[in-house]
């Protein structure tokens, strides 16, 4: 049986001298790249690439860019890693404009601000001023003048309050093509219907209703004004039931479908 070869200490320096080499060589590349790394990020922090260079700021109508910078605490020059985005979120989201909010860095220094504001279903009159009614039910505090809303749905007699906040729920369940064809809804209130409302339409006629019911009646609008003859114009009561009068003779009565009773 062959005896296995046994290396003498003579012969096994070289190999653990290479060992040790090698060794050493991968350490001395690790120390080099992390000192490499060190210096980089020392020289990212001190240049421009660092600081905000370019704020983009997307979907705001209601509100100002100034005011999503000042409420956010973001500027041009401010260092990338002291943007705090959950915070400048808080801040939007607490502005009664805005609906959905996104900020986000992108490389190398530009800053990104995305938001989504809650729609503007129409306008509340007041000292010949109007503001703007949201889909939340919130009257903003921003007066405009009657000729930059011309196209717009008028609330005229209306305060904040429930009554205001029951109108805001029933417009929201009606479709565009239907809030379109309303120009002015006129609060009315009677004693035996605290939510009576009459409200214009821009086809030229009137409508009675009750706030309550006033979205499951009203959506059937056109097809009412459809079994009528274009050019006479007049009232259509929906409180009970739903009856149209001429405005110069007397009308017929129309069922739920728009038909003559």
């Amino acid at each position: 049986m062959q005896k296995g070869k046994v290396l003498s200490l003579e012969e096994r320096i070289p190999k653990i001298k290479e060992h040790r080499r090698r060794k050493a060589n991968r350490r001395l590349i690790l120390l080099l790249s992390l000192f490499f790394l060190l210096i980089v990020s020392v020289v990212y922090f001190q240049s421009p690439l660092s600081h905000i260079k370019r704020i983009e700021i997307k979907g705001n109508d209601k509100i100002s860019s100034e005011e999503i910078l000042s409420v956010t605490k973001m500027a041009e020059g401010l260092n990338i890693w002291k943007v705090d985005k959950r915070f400048g979120k808080e801040q939007l989201l607490s502005l009664p404009e805005i609906k959905t909010a996104e900020i986000k860095v992108t490389f190398p220094n530009v800053l990104k601000i995305n938001v989504v504001e809650y729609a503007t279903i129409a306008y509340m009159e007041k000292d010949q001023q109007y503001y703007p009614l949201l889909e939340t039910g919130k009257v903003l505090n921003q007066k405009k003048e009657y000729n930059t809303i011309e196209d717009a749905l008028i609330l005229i007699n209306f305060k904040t309050g429930d009554v205001l906040n029951d109108l805001t729920a029933e417009l929201k369940q009606l479709p565009t093509e239907i809030t379109n064809v309303i120009s002015e809804i006129r609060y009315d209130p009677k004693k035996t219907d605290k939510y009576h409302i009459y409200l214009y339409t821009n086809d030229g006629n009137e409508v009675r209703a009750s706030i309550p019911t006033f979205s499951e009646k009203m959506i059937h609008y056109p097809s009412y004004i459809s079994q009528l003859d274009s050019e006479i114009k007049g009232v259509l009561d929906l409180e009970v039931g739903s009856f149209f009068k001429a405005f110069e003779i007397e009308g017929e009565g129309l069922d739920a479908e728009g038909k003559e009773e």
